[in-house]
C-alpha cells in the first residue's frame, strides 16, 4: 500500500502544480472516515481506494481524479454524504465521487435490478465525465486481485461474471487494454478454474520445452527488419489463457489445434515505417490471407491504431504480429486514460460517441434485463465496419443487418426504415452485413418498426429502440380499444358523462391521465363497476353484486399477445383450439386470430404477424362445416342426431347446393377444441345419412 508522501510524490512528478494540501487531506479523509473496517482479505478497508488511487497516477491522471479514487467508497460504506465531499473537496470532485457509488437504497432490490440499477447510474454519470469510468475500472481491477479471498463462492462467481460481461468490454471499448486482459483473466480463473488451470499448465509445458523459440523468432523479425534498414523493438509472449479458451471454443478445437499461440509485437520509429515493416514480414514469411487488419487507416472506435497480421513462420507454425508505433502503443495500451493524462481532453471524448448509444439504451430499456442484455450488446462484440453512400464510416457488431446500421446512424432512420440497398443492390433487411459494405437505407414516411426485427438485429441499441416503440404502439392500440369499451360502460352510467367527470374520474383511480384510463380498461385492469363508480361515485350502490355486466370474458385465451390486447377470431377461418394460429394487427383494431392455412393470409401483407397459440384452458368456439347428405326423408333429422350425440348446438344451418340426390348444407356449430371438432366429422362420415363432411 502505498504512504501518503508516496502517493503525493508520484503525482508530483508528473504534474508539479498539483494541490498537494487537497491530496494530503483526501489521502488522511479516507484513512479516518473508514476507521477500523476490514476487507475480506483482512487488510485494513482503506488500503482499498488507496491502491485504487496508485492506479490512477500510474495513469498519470489529474489531481481531481485520484481524489475521486481515494474517496470513491466513503459515501457508499461509511456516513459520509456527497454534501460532505463537496464541502471539503469541492463540486468537481462531488460529482465524480457521486458518479462512482453506488446508490444505496438499491441494496435491498434483487440481484439483477440492482446490478441494473447500478449499471444505469454508472453509465449516465460515465456520459458526463470519462473519469468516472477510469475510476471504476481501476476500482473493478483491484476488487478483481483480491477476489480469492472472498468467502461465498457464489459472490465470487457474481462478481467475476459481472466483470467479464460489463467492465473488462467497457475496458476494451475505451482502450485500456491492460487493464481488460487482467480483468478477463482474473475472471476466468474464476469462472472455469479446470479451463484455466489446464491451459496454464499446457501454457507452461509449452514453454519448457520451446527452448527460448518466443526469443528466437522475436530476434528473427527484428533481424530481418534491421537487413532493410528499419530500426524497431521486437517482444513476444505466448497469448493469455483466456484468449486461447476463447479460439478453442470458438473454432471447437482442443489446444494442441491451437496454432497461433504466439504474439509479437513490432514497434517502430513512424507510421511510414509501420507499413514498410509490414511489407517487409509478408516478403519474407507467408502471410496468412484474410488475417490481415489496418487499424492505422481506419482505427476502431476507442481510438485504437496498429496493423494486425499472420504470418506462417518455419515448420508451419502460425504467428500473430502487431506493428505500430511508440505513441500508438502508449495510447493503446491505456486508451482514454492516456488521453486525459496527455490533456488531450476534446479528442478523448471524440471518441465515446458509442456512449450516446448506452445513454439511449438506459432511456429505452423496460426493465433490470433489457437493460443489461442490450448494455453487453452494446459493448461486447467484434466489429465491422460499413459506409453511407456519401462515405460515412460506421462501426458495428459483426452479424449486423441494415436495421442495425440505420439504428446507428440515427434512431429515427431506424424506426422509419422500409429496406436497404448493399452495394447498390436491393436485400432483405436480414441480410448480415460485410466489413466495407455502402449500405443505403430507404426510408418510409413515418415510424413504423416491426416486431419481427427482433429476430434478427444484433446491436443493443436497435433491439432497445425497437422493443420501445412496440410497446408503445400496443400501449397505443390498448388505449384505443378501451376508449372504445368505455364509450359502452358510459351508456349505462345514470348522468351525462363528459370531460369533467372523465377528470374525475382518473383522480379517483390515482391515473395520470385519459391514456393510462383507456388503457387499464383495454388491459382489464378495471372492471366496468370501477370505472362507472369512478364515474358517478354511488351509482352502483343498488346494483346487484352478481348482475350481469357485459361480458367481455373469453373461455379462450391466447398466447403470444402483449396483456390487454384485444382479439378476434376471424370469420373466414373460424380457428378452433387446437388449430396452429397466427395474428394479423391493423393499425387502431383489435388482432384477427386466423388458421395458419386461411386463404385471407395472402391479403395481411400490409399487417403485423404475430406468431400466437392456445392458452391452456382455451375451450369454446364456432367450427363450420359443409355436409352433403342424400336427399331423403329422415336423413336431416339423422344428421341432427349425430350432433346432439356429440353434444354441440347447431348455431347456423344453411343450404348452400342441391344437386339430386344430394344436398349440401353449411353449418356452424359449438365445438369445444379441434379434437370435439374432429369427433363430430368423424361421427357424420360414419353416418348412412351423409354422403360427405368436410370442415369449411
Amino acid at each position: 500500500m502505498l504512504r501518503q508522501f508516496e502517493l503525493v510524490e508520484k503525482v508530483k512528478d508528473y504534474d508539479p502544480d498539483a494541490d498537494e494540501a487537497a491530496l494530503n487531506r483526501a489521502y488522511v479523509y479516507t484513512v479516518q472516515k473508514h476507521g477500523a473496517q476490514k476487507r475480506a482479505s483482512g487488510d485494513p478497508y482503506f488500503s482499498h481506494p488507496i491502491e485504487v488511487a496508485g492506479l490512477m497516477t500510474d495513469l498519470q491522471l489529474d489531481e481531481q481524479t485520484i481524489i475521486t479514487a481515494l474517496l470513491h467508497d466513503t459515501v457508499e460504506d461509511t456516513l459520509v454524504t456527497i454534501e460532505d465531499i463537496e464541502a471539503n473537496f469541492g463540486p468537481e470532485v462531488a460529482r465524480l465521487v457521486d458518479g462512482v457509488t453506488k446508490l444505496s437504497k438499491i441494496e435491498a432490490m434483487p440481484e439483477n435490478e440492482r446490478a441494473a440499477e447500478n449499471l444505469r447510474k454508472f453509465l449516465l454519470a460515465m456520459s458526463e465525465d470519462i473519469r468516472v469510468l477510469l475510476v471504476k475500472l481501476a476500482d473493478r481491477l483491484h476488487n478483481m486481485r483480491t477476489l480469492h479471498f472472498i468467502k461465498k463462492p457464489e459472490k465470487r462467481q457474481r462478481i467475476a461474471r459481472e466483470t467479464m460481461d460489463i467492465y473488462a468490454p467497457l475496458a476494451e471499448r475505451v482502450g485500456m487494454y491492460e487493464y481488460m486482459r487482467e480483468m478477463q483473466a482474473l475472471a476466468f480463473r474464476e469462472l472455469e478454474p479446470e479451463a484455466y488451470t489446464t491451459i496454464t499448465k499446457r501454457l507452461d509445458h509449452l514453454r519448457n520445452q520451446d527452448g527460448g523459440q518466443v526469443d528466437a523468432i522475436a530476434l528473427k523479425i527484428k533481424q530481418a527488419l534491421a537487413e532493410a534498414g528499419l530500426t524497431v523493438e521486437v517482444s513476444g509472449r505466448e497469448k493469455h489463457p483466456f484468449s486461447i479458451w476463447q479460439k478453442m471454443s470458438e473454432r471447437h478445437v482442443s489446444f494442441e489445434q491451437v496454432t497461433d499461440i504466439m504474439a509479437f509485437r513490432v514497434i517502430t520509429e513512424t507510421e511510414a515505417d509501420c507499413y514498410t515493416a509490414m511489407g517487409i514480414l509478408h516478403t519474407t514469411w507467408q502471410f496468412l490471407p484474410g488475417r490481415f487488419k489496418d487499424y492505422i487507416s481506419t482505427p476502431k472506435n476507442n481510438g485504437y491504431r496498429s496493423l494486425h497480421t499472420s504470418l506462417m513462420y518455419e515448420n508451419s507454425m502460425r504467428v500473430e504480429v502487431q506493428i505500430r508505433t511508440r505513441e500508438m502503443h502508449q495510447r493503446n495500451e491505456f486508451g482514454l486514460a492516456a488521453h486525459w493524462a496527455y490533456k488531450q481532453h476534446d479528442e478523448a471524448d471524440g471518441q465515446v460517441g458509442w456512449l450516446r448509444d448506452l445513454i439511449e439504451i438506459v432511456d429505452a430499456s423496460h426493465d433490470a434485463e433489457e437493460l443489461l442484455e442490450h448494455t453487453r450488446l452494446a459493448i461486447y462484440q467484434d466489429r465491422i465496419f460499413a459506409f453511407t453512400p456519401k462515405g460515412a464510416l460506421f462501426q458495428l457488431p459483426k452479424g449486423s443487418t441494415s436495421v442495425d446500421f440505420a439504428f446507428a446512424v440515427h434512431t429515427d432512420l431506424g424506426l422509419s426504415t422500409v429496406g436497404a440497398k448493399i452495394n447498390g443492390r436491393h436485400m432483405p433487411l436480414r441480410t448480415p452485413l460485410n466489413n466495407g459494405d455502402v449500405v443505403e437505407i430507404i426510408k418510409g414516411a413515418a415510424p413504423e418498426p416491426q416486431l419481427s426485427w427482433l429476430g434478427f438485429v444484433v446491436t443493443g441499441k436497435a433491439r432497445a429502440a425497437i422493443r420501445r416503440a412496440v410497446r408503445l404502439k400496443e400501449r397505443a392500440e390498448v388505449a384505443q380499444i378501451g376508449s372504445k369499451l368505455f364509450d359502452e360502460i358510459a351508456t349505462q352510467v345514470p348522468a351525462r358523462i363528459g370531460k369533467k367527470a372523465i377528470r374525475g374520474a382518473i383522480d379517483r383511480l390515482g391515473l395520470d391521465g385519459a391514456e393510462d384510463l383507456m388503457h387499464a380498461i383495454g388491459s382489464a385492469k378495471l372492471s366496468d363497476r370501477e370505472v362507472m363508480e369512478a364515474l358517478v361515485p354511488g351509482c352502483t350502490a343498488d346494483m346487484d353484486e352478481d348482475a350481469q355486466w357485459p361480458a367481455r370474458d373469453r373461455a379462450i385465451s391466447i398466447k403470444g399477445l402483449t396483456p390487454g390486447v384485444g382479439f378476434e377470431l376471424a370469420q373466414c377461418c373460424h380457428p378452433v383450439p387446437g388449430d396452429r394460429i397466427v395474428g394479423l394487427r391493423r393499425k387502431g383494431e383489435t388482432v384477427l386470430v386466423h388458421t395458419i392455412d386461411c386463404l385471407e393470409l395472402i391479403n395481411g401483407v400490409d399487417t403485423d404477424w404475430l406468431d400466437l397459440s392456445w392458452g391452456k384452458r382455451s375451450h369454446g368456439a364456432v367450427g363450420r362445416l359443409s355436409v352433403t347428405i342424400y336427399d331423403r326423408p329422415g336423413t336431416l333429422a339423422e344428421m341432427a342426431g349425430v350432433f346432439a350425440q356429440n353434444k354441440t348446438n347447431v348455431t347456423s344451418l344453411s343450404q348452400s347446393e342441391f344437386d339430386d340426390p344430394f344436398v349440401t348444407y353449411e353449418i356452424e356449430a359449438q365445438v369445444q377444441d379441434l379434437s370435439h371438432l374432429a369427433r363430430i366429422l368423424s361421427a357424420l362420415r360414419a353416418s348412412d345419412a351423409v354422403a360427405q363432411a368436410e370442415r369449411l
